[in-house]
């Protein structure tokens, strides 16, 4: 894997935990618990991707 390439993963990790992060928080705060369930749906498709990218390491 080229410099390069091992870059572009770090970004896109660093990207899909503050998205994770995020979505947890916010979720957290909804009163509504429809959105809030869909809000932590997001965050847990998040923590794949993650999972995934961490897997090309």
């Amino acid at each position: 894997m080229s410099p390069k390439e091992l870059l572009y993963i770090e970004d896109a990790l660093g990207h899909t935990q503050q998205i994770k992060n995020v979505c947890t928080d916010f979720s957290t705060q909804l009163q509504d618990t429809e959105l809030s369930n869909f809000v932590q749906q997001i965050a847990q498709k998040q923590q794949q991707v993650f999972e995934k990218f961490y897997g090309l390491l």
